[in-house]
């Protein structure tokens, strides 16, 4: 092989094009990419500075808004407030006399009518003394017979005393006798009836305490709760030890409403008669018709409310005693208006009360702050509720929020769930 050969086979082959050679003249390109670097760095350090580090952007705590109800099936909602339903007419039922329960005839859930037995009590010391009682009255009784035989006797007796008075034919001393004898007679019948009456009356009363072992129902109503069983002692007070008060209680599911409070600053919205709306919390989507019974008028000066009973217009067999309830009194106009906001609830924190009397909010959106115009309706363990002005979801500023601005940026440093 020739020497040119040799050469040529010792020529390294490389893959695709050679690398391109900048020419004589053509400008570099990595100024450029230095400097959009550059432009890039400064900008993010200006976002992080103007977000992090700028002292004077305000910081806040925000919360969601959260959707209450507005009611405003009939009306507007002019007010919002939290309850519970109860019953007024509810009896602990118990025996009237202290004795051994003997049998318990009814169970909780179970509907009883007006006069129904539900229990007895152990009624042998009763039936003892009503025996005696009624053996004493008999015997009075017979009395009153023996008492009426003697004064058949000595009426004509008497009488033929006085005949022979008349006629001389008897002294004084022994018409005296014979008057005396007569008077007798009817003093001891008046005696013995008066005796009788009370036997009578004696074997009443332990009649009506043999009837004191029967317990009945005051009213019909439902059984919510049982309180003795068959062989414990109950007595009409309370003894100490094991002894029971009752043997059950009883509602009456017609007389069921709800007791709400009301804040002392918004009871003058509130009027008698006034239609109302009732949701239960166990029914969050079922809205009772109802109506308000009546204000109490007292207040409560530790929580400076108002109580206000409300009634319900349809009777349902899913509303018990003890549910909570929020009630939404509602305006007696209907109202069509679709800008009415919905009611919500938010921390007591959020509302802000200017120097002329307006209830604010700042709802924060896109890093700015806006100043919202609210109107308030009652404050419960939830929050405070807002009636209109706000709507469901929007987010406001609760700590930190004395401070704010309208249109003012901010800094949201923590937001509440709860």
């Amino acid at each position: 092989m020739s020497r040119e050969g040799l050469v040529g086979q010792l020529k390294i082959e490389r893959d695709g094009e050679p690398p391109r050679r900048r020419r004589r003249g053509e400008p570099s390109r990595w100024p450029l990419i230095i400097g959009l670097a550059v432009v890039a760095v400064a900008v993010v350090g200006a976002a992080m500075w103007f977000l992090i580090a700028r002292p004077d952007l305000p910081t806040v705590e925000t919360a969601v808004a959260k959707s209450a109800w507005s009611g405003a099936a009939q009306g507007g909602a002019l007010l919002d407030a939290s309850g519970y339903v109860v019953a007024r007419r509810e009896a602990t039922v118990s025996a009237k006399v202290t004795g051994k329960v003997e049998r318990v005839l009814i169970e909780e859930g179970q509907h009883v009518a007006d006069g129904q037995v539900i229990a007895t009590i152990d009624d042998s010391n009763a039936k003892a003394a009503l025996d005696q009682a009624t053996a004493q009255a008999r015997s009075a009784d017979a009395n009153i017979k023996v008492a009426q035989v003697t004064l058949a006797e000595e009426t004509p007796k008497y009488a033929r005393s006085r005949s022979l008075h008349g006629g001389g034919w008897l002294s004084d001393d022994d018409l005296d006798t014979a008057q005396a004898a007569y008077d007798s007679a009817r003093a001891n019948l008046a005696l013995a009836q008066r005796q009788a009456a009370a036997a009578h009356a004696a074997v009443e009363v332990y009649r009506r305490g043999e009837d004191d072992t029967v317990v009945r129902a005051p009213f019909a109503g439902v059984v919510t709760q049982l309180a003795a069983q068959p062989g414990e002692i109950v007595a009409p007070v309370a003894g100490g030890g094991f002894t029971r008060t009752g043997i059950g209680t009883i509602v009456d599911m017609d007389s069921l409403e709800v007791d709400v409070d009301v804040a002392e600053s918004f009871i003058s919205r509130v009027t008698p008669g006034m239609p109302a709306s009732v949701k239960l919390n166990a029914y969050p989507d079922w809205d009772i018709p109802a109506q308000v019974i009546t204000v109490i008028p007292t207040a409560d000066r530790s929580k400076a409310t108002v109580s206000v009973r409300v009634g319900f217009k349809s009777r349902d067999p899913r509303i018990v005693p003890e549910m909570g309830a929020h009630v939404a009194f509602l305006s007696p106009t209907p109202t069509n208006s679709a800008a009415a906001s919905r009611a919500v609830i938010v921390p007591p924190d959020a509302v802000q009360t200017e120097d002329n009397g307006q209830s604010v909010v700042f709802v924060i959106a896109n890093g700015k702050a806006e100043r919202r115009a609210v109107r308030l309706g009652d404050k419960s363990v939830d929050g405070q509720m807002i009636v209109a002005g706000l709507a469901p979801d929007e987010t406001v500023a609760v700590e930190g929020a004395e401070h704010l601005k309208d249109g003012a940026a901010v800094k949201v440093a923590k937001h509440k769930t709860g």
